[in-house]
């Protein structure tokens, strides 16, 4: 038989068609002259969209965001050097939020790497610690390889970034070398020894509480979580990434924990004998918080084994999938059920704690003050404009943290905080990307004015997308979350405060439509209104930050209920 010879092509050709085959759907990002060869290649992709942005951090915070709702990976671009640089803090809040991302940056001919040289760095050096993996390619053959290893690495739980380095010279070289075609593997699962162990434990308990973290809002996962709480009814306390995890009108759901302060919640994990910890991250809430006597019974179930902590030393841990972790468990209530035992758990203090937390989210919602407007009334209003499907990304700030405490969901990524790196500037350019994930929902950024100026310069690459977002901008001139954990702490603040541009003048400039609202009554209908326009919206409102030093002193002196 003949032999086919296969026509050599380019590194950089081989490296968007072995991303064609990973199924990469979107990169975001800058070019510079050490990448042109990969854009040229990338450019004749039918399948690869290229998004250019107008920061680098902005392009990262976008891979990051397309990441956490569809669990694929994109790509994020950027040159050398400073473009490199750029790239950094977006990647280091996707990977620590867990987010799959490929990071993709050019360099200086493999030739003058070794010596002093105009732009020349070592990135891949700079990126190993906010990565899972960096490497540099340094030959043609090597890339279907590199990049199949790149995108299993990004996608493996827990997923992350991932970094690639394509020097100049290299993408010019020619290559026989053709993808490799990608095989998914599923995820090692639970013994069914620890699986028994976990459910003896649970059998002895009387006041059992979940903590749902981040790996929860994987779609099966939610899904088994949920069967799992209907039939148990065990309240489940999500973490802030955890959110929808558990459906909010559920009478299971208790909410979100993560304020450090002692709020309703905390007294149903006080007084917990058994804590089940579902895909939980130390990084979001640390458990000196709530196990700062370091006597809670705890069972870990997640898909890596427990951290070490002197606060957080489980029993018994169930290492595996966490779907079919949770699968495993509903078959062993099943068979409990079925033979008519009961368990005898006591949930008074959950269903009271339920209670009083929903009275207090709706304790504002008819305020009409005029000039600023609550932060829970805003969060109510906001919940009554978005479906359950719809989402909303908070920004880092101080809204974040009403945002976590006021504004619950029914479905799993409906709500995106960054909660482990807490990047400023995540919202605003992560609800583009949003938007292109899911552009039949509704899509909205809260920002405070301080984040939302960071990456101000993507209002032109919304308004070029002509991107259906609506961005609601808290507007209290000052960097508000410092100003108040330093009055927390110190009784007073720095100098935090600023000013601001003329919204309406920003957003006329840009091509935005814009609103600007200071009357609680108007807010609901503004949104609405907004999110009736076609392309982006700005909506500005004055905040009433003299609630947060009210809600300190509340937390402060909280008393549970039973």
């Amino acid at each position: 038989m003949p032999q086919h010879k296969t026509m050599p092509v380019s590194a950089s050709d081989l490296l968007v068609q072995c991303l064609e085959a990973e199924g990469v759907e979107y990169i975001f990002g800058i070019p510079g002259e050490e990448n042109a060869q990969f854009m040229f290649s990338l450019q004749k992709s039918t399948t690869i969209k290229f998004v250019l942005t107008r920061h680098e951090q902005a392009a990262a915070f976008m891979a990051g965001v397309y990441g956490r709702l569809t669990g694929q990976p994109a790509g994020c671009l950027g040159t050398l050097g400073p473009g490199a640089t750029n790239l950094i803090t977006g990647v280091a809040d996707a990977n620590m939020d867990h987010a799959p991302m490929l990071v993709l940056t050019g360099q200086g001919e493999s030739t003058r790497l070794h010596k002093e040289s105009h732009q020349v760095m070592d990135v891949v050096a700079m990126f190993r610690p906010v990565t899972k993996w960096a490497h540099s390619i340094l030959h043609p053959d090597t890339i279907p390889e590199v990049t199949r290893k790149a995108v299993r690495l990004a996608r493996s739980e827990k997923p992350g970034a991932v970094h690639l380095e394509l020097p100049e010279d290299i993408a010019q070289m020619e290559t026989s070398a053709r993808p490799l075609e990608p095989y998914r593997f599923r995820r090692p699962v639970a013994d069914q020894k620890s699986i028994d162990q976990a459910f003896a434990v649970l059998q002895e308990a009387r006041r059992p509480v979940i903590i749902a973290g981040n790996g929860c809002i994987r779609k099966r996962a939610s899904r088994q979580l949920r069967e799992f709480c209907s039939k148990t009814g065990i309240g489940v306390i999500s973490t802030f990434m955890a959110k929808g995890a558990v459906d909010r009108n559920a009478d299971y759901s208790l909410f979100t924990v993560g304020l450090q302060a002692k709020d309703l919640v905390s007294c149903v994990i006080d007084s917990a004998d058994l804590v089940i910890t579902l895909g939980y991250d130390m990084v979001e809430y640390h458990p000196r918080l709530w196990n700062h006597q370091q006597d809670k019974r705890i069972v870990h179930i997640d898909f890596l084994p427990a951290e070490i902590d002197e606060h957080y030393h489980p029993q018994t841990e169930v290492i595996g999938d966490l779907a079919h972790a949770l699968w495993m468990l509903n078959q062993k209530v099943d068979a409990c059920l079925q033979a008519g035992e009961k368990f005898a758990f006591d949930f008074k203090q959950q269903a009271a704690v339920r209670r009083d937390m929903l009275k207090d989210f709706a304790k504002h919602k008819n305020d009409k003050a005029s000039g600023s407007i609550k932060p829970q009334k805003a969060l109510w209003d906001v919940r009554q404009v978005l479906g359950p499907r719809d989402i909303l990304l908070s920004d880092v700030g101080a809204h974040k943290m009403w945002i976590a405490r006021y504004f619950h969901c029914s479905e799993p990524n409906t709500c995106l905080i960054p909660n482990g790196f807490c990047a400023m500037g995540f919202a605003f350019p992560g609800a583009i990307a949003a938007s292109l994930v899911a552009p039949e929902r509704r899509v909205l950024a809260i920002c405070g004015d301080g984040g939302f100026l960071m990456n101000l310069q993507e209002m032109e690459t919304a308004r070029r997308l002509n991107a259906n977002i609506v961005v609601l901008v808290w507007e209290d001139k000052s960097y508000g979350l410092i100003e108040w954990k330093q009055e927390n702490e110190f009784g007073s603040h720095t100098d935090l405060a600023f000013s601001n541009p003329d919204w309406q003048q920003l957003a006329k400039a840009f091509g935005w439509h814009g609103h600007c609202v200071d009357s609680s009554q108007n807010l609901l209908g503004a949104l609405e209104v907004a999110f009736q326009e076609k392309g982006p919206s700005l909506v500005v409102i004055p905040i009433d930050y003299r609630e947060n030093k009210k809600l300190t002193q509340r937390l402060g002196n909280i008393a549970c209920p039973i």
